[in-house]
């Protein structure tokens, strides 16, 4: 009979307290499952005595979580503490150097960092495993590595903050602000310590950058992502968006074209009957385009407890079977420092716009967007009483630059009563 698979934890929180659960409540099926018994040496975590639920005192205590990556009886150092620096970085590196197998639910660290550790784990002839850092418990990253391994993707879509997700479909339900809803999600416990990581889509950003990695043969750029939160969504938004067929979404965006790799996180519009459009709550769902494949559709919890444990343990049972693979799919010498691009792709736009009420107004502003070569596919204009005058506009597929170009010549029209809000229409 094989050894036992031995491991280190660091960082009991939701998801360390929930992995233990899972070795302690499954261990007969993960022995079945992987031909060997899976058990935790040691634990690590910055506070000692708090009361997690579980108890903890069959395992050794190392206060620094370098000192558990180094030990002896430790053969996968699981690290679950989080930030992409700082004692998750170095304990990583001191695993991997140590020639440990590591297990992360690190998204933060993979985004900025991912290139040097994958070159410094396939040094080492080790895993570095992250199924838990992308979409909670949907197993994406298996998907695109393994299932979808003989496939060209040209596209990955997806709906990955929970969080946002959440605030965009209690808006539309309550009816309330994105302020009070910000506030009853932060209540809730939803929100991470600095919720602009959620809201500002930079959380969703760090799982976009690591998909595009696999899905395309490119070293990992988080820099390179198009960024925008949901911040400046309003309940009018929300409102004129279902009153023409659409749901908003913070949708993550990543393909590949001719003049580099696009890769953008910001608020879309997408069909109310598509998958995505009737993705509610604080579920996850990410859309994969294959050329031989087809499109698939992935859906399940982004996070918690349960479904970023299992995510870890799908891992954990893969290196206890002895399969080792290259971090991204392939070689880390072969993923290629892809070239950043701007979405030139055309699309539909949503413009929501607030006109002063006088004759004229509204014919100035389409023959803006025609010298734009923005064409107009549908028009809306609301009852008003307040001198103002709401107007929505749909265009046909356009260029971004020449909508920019017509956003910024609306300025000088003389009509408008603020700034226009502009979204892309995407296709699902």
């Amino acid at each position: 009979m094989s050894d036992p698979l031995r491991l280190g934890i660091a960082g009991l929180g939701t998801v360390g307290v929930g992995v233990v659960r899972i070795i302690r409540q499954q261990a007969a099926l993960l022995e079945a499952r992987t031909g060997r018994k899976i058990t935790i040496s040691a634990v690590s975590a910055r506070t000692r005595g708090r009361d997690r639920g579980v108890s903890l005192d069959s395992y050794a205590w190392e206060d620094d979580p370098v000192a558990l990556a180094g030990r002896d009886d430790v053969d996968v150092f699981v690290e679950l503490m989080g930030g992409e620096d700082g004692p998750a970085k170095n304990a990583t590196e001191a695993a991997l150097k140590a020639g440990k197998q590591v297990v992360t639910a690190n998204k933060a660290m993979l985004a900025i960092h991912g290139q040097a550790l994958a070159e410094l784990a396939e040094a080492q002839g080790v895993n570095l495993r992250f199924e838990a850092a992308v979409a909670g418990g949907i197993p994406v990253v298996k998907t695109l590595m393994e299932g979808l391994a003989g496939n060209a993707i040209t596209r990955v879509m997806g709906v990955m903050n929970g969080s946002c997700n959440y605030i965009l479909t209690r808006m539309e339900n309550s009816g309330k602000t994105y302020q009070e809803i910000f506030a009853e999600a932060d209540g809730l416990g939803y929100l991470e310590a600095d919720p602009q990581l959620d809201v500002g889509g930079i959380d969703a950003a760090h799982k976009l950058a690591i998909l595009s990695s696999i899905a395309f043969g490119a070293q990992v750029d988080f820099a390179g992502i198009h960024l925008e939160g949901i911040e400046r969504v309003s309940i009018e938004d929300i409102h004129a968006a279902a009153d023409m067929g659409y749901k908003i979404k913070l949708l993550g965006v990543a393909q590949k074209t001719g003049r580099g790799l696009e890769q953008r996180m910001q608020p879309c519009l997408v069909p109310d009957t598509s998958p995505l459009g009737q993705l509610d709550g604080g579920t996850n769902m990410v859309v994969l385009d294959g050329d031989a494949v087809g499109q698939i559709v992935l859906r399940g919890a982004g996070a918690g407890e349960g479904p970023t444990a299992s995510a870890v343990m799908a891992d954990i049972c893969d290196i206890a079977r002895g399969t080792l693979m290259p971090v991204f799919g392939q070689p880390a010498a072969s993923l290629q420092q892809a070239k950043s691009a701007m979405s030139k792709t055309p699309a539909p736009y949503y413009l929501r716009m607030t006109l002063v009420d006088k004759p004229g107004a509204l014919a100035k502003i389409a023959t803006v967007l025609g010298e734009a070569g923005v064409s107009i596919n549908r028009m809306r204009q609301y009852e008003h009483d307040t001198g103002t005058a709401p107007v929505l506009i749909v265009t046909h597929k356009t260029i971004p630059a020449d909508l920019d170009r017509a956003i910024a010549a609306m300025d000088g029209t003389g009509v408008m009563a603020g700034a226009p809000i502009a979204l892309r229409i995407e296709e699902v």
